[in-house]
């Protein structure tokens, strides 16, 4: 898939816990992990819009867009 999710990046940048950011917005720890892993078919914007304020970032610093893959 062309879109890869950077939140592993993310969480590393910000010195975050996984746990943490999965109590603040309200999912499971195995969720996250799977959102991380972008093994997940699409994501709330509430659940994103939770995740970015957490983070203190825009929603293009947690998705990249790589038009090299097939």
């Amino acid at each position: 898939m062309p879109i890869r999710v950077r939140l592993g990046v993310m969480l590393a940048e910000r010195n975050v816990k996984s746990k943490d950011l999965a109590e603040f917005v309200g999912i499971t720890e195995a969720n996250l992990s799977l959102l991380k892993q972008g093994k997940v078919k699409g994501v709330r914007f509430e659940t994103l819009e939770r995740i970015c304020s957490f983070l203190d970032c825009q929603p293009g610093d947690l998705l990249q867009y790589d038009n090299a893959e097939p």
